[in-house]
């Protein structure tokens, strides 16, 4: 079997390594360079966070399982050392009922005190008025470079082949085959096509008469942008992920941290990228050094406006179309389901052995949708939302 699979990110690396190994003749398109997308700009926080209804729950629960049970064959991107988080005001109480909602899913998760947390994260700095604190220990963080390099790397052991740059700018679908025709002019003719272009999948998926419906990803403070900043080496003490009202921060390796602050991202545009001693930056600095011991002279090297891949109701889009030769895998959640929607796409397409798991996810279910009926996705402006 002769497939090809569009965007060489996470979720479409892992398509690829996932058929490669399956024995499908695997080509990866990719118009600019490995995590060019939304792979490269990602807090990377492998969790089951607000994540509903239930079936798309339960799917990134497997999806951070598949994380473990990959990095069991070697490798390591994937730090599963646990999430802390804690909430005031009115947040409280949306914490209290989500804590509550997981543990009825039986989701690993305890309240556990401001000594405690402080034991698990010695520089930890937790507010006064903060007495519990929900302490997530089956989750962690990704390193996304080093995730994309173990997927592709094996891909390529297993005979995949990558044509770089290279864009897709149509494609054509039947019962049995399908066609790209590249920028270049030429076309080429695949049993398969995995269409894997995170947010520039809405035209393409339209070409082959899917409708996938995508949130904009250019619309400033929308539900789909949001800023991340990368600060130089730090001699704080953090091996674990903070969700906090102010700021969420993640190691990033080398002393280096990722920090986000949802209010912030209100200001959040694609279009004008501010600097690293900026307002914004300013701000984000402030608020690492209120949160964690040993960051003075904290400064950013980056800040990034990173831009999500979301469907327009929020919820992943895994299977084929109609025509039956084009595979279409678009999610908000490509970090923590990625692995995972790469080997439940190849067992669907090389076997031909449907998963359940995926039934609530497929594309069909926008057809004779009008996108402008559907309402527009909140931005996420606290802990867990995004």
């Amino acid at each position: 079997m002769r497939v090809a699979v569009v965007g060489l990110g996470v979720v479409g690396a892992s398509a690829a390594r996932a058929l490669a190994r399956a024995g499908a003749e695997v080509t990866v398109f990719e118009r600019a360079a490995p995590a060019a997308g939304t792979t490269g700009t990602s807090f990377a926080w492998i969790n089951s966070h607000q994540k509903n209804p239930l079936p798309y729950h339960e799917l990134n629960v497997a999806g951070m399982a598949e994380h473990g049970a990959l990095q069991e064959d070697g490798g390591q991107w994937f730090f599963r050392t646990g999430n802390l988080e804690w909430a005031v005001g009115a947040g409280r109480s949306r914490l209290v009922e989500a804590v509550a909602e997981l543990r009825r899913r039986g989701y690993p998760v305890e309240w556990i005190t401001a000594g405690q947390a402080r034991r698990l994260v010695p520089d930890l700095r937790v507010p006064d008025e903060v007495t519990d604190i929900a302490w997530y220990p089956e989750e962690g963080y990704v390193l996304p470079a080093a995730l994309l390099a173990r997927l592709w790397g094996e891909a390529r052991d297993h005979g995949a082949s990558l044509r770089c740059p290279e864009e897709v700018v149509d494609l054509a679908a039947g019962p049995k085959r399908a066609e790209l025709r590249l920028a270049s002019g030429a076309r080429e003719t695949y049993d398969v096509v995995v269409l894997a272009a995170g947010r520039w999948s809405e035209q393409l998926a339209a070409r082959c008469g899917v409708t996938l419906p995508m949130a904009d990803p250019e619309a400033a403070g929308s539900a789909t942008v949001g800023f991340l900043g990368y600060t130089a080496p730090l001699a704080t003490r953090l091996d674990r992920v903070l969700t906090t009202p102010t700021l969420n921060v993640r190691p990033e390796g080398g002393g280096r941290l990722v920090v986000q602050g949802l209010d912030l991202d209100a200001d959040a545009d694609p279009a004008t990228v501010p600097g690293t001693t900026g307002r914004h930056a300013r701000e984000l600095i402030s608020r690492l050094r209120g949160l964690l011991a040993g960051t003075e002279g904290a400064r950013l090297d980056s800040l990034r406006v990173g831009q999500r891949a979301m469907p327009a109701d929020g919820l992943t889009v895994a299977g084929f179309g109609a025509a039956g030769s084009v595979y279409t895998i678009a999610t908000h959640s490509g970090i923590t389901l990625g692995p995972l929607l790469g080997r439940l796409a190849a067992e669907e397409i090389v076997r031909g052995k449907e998963s359940a798991l995926l039934a609530a996810f497929r594309p069909d279910r926008f057809t004779g949708v009008d996108k402008s009926d559907l309402a527009p996705l909140t931005p996420a402006r606290f802990a867990g939302q995004q």
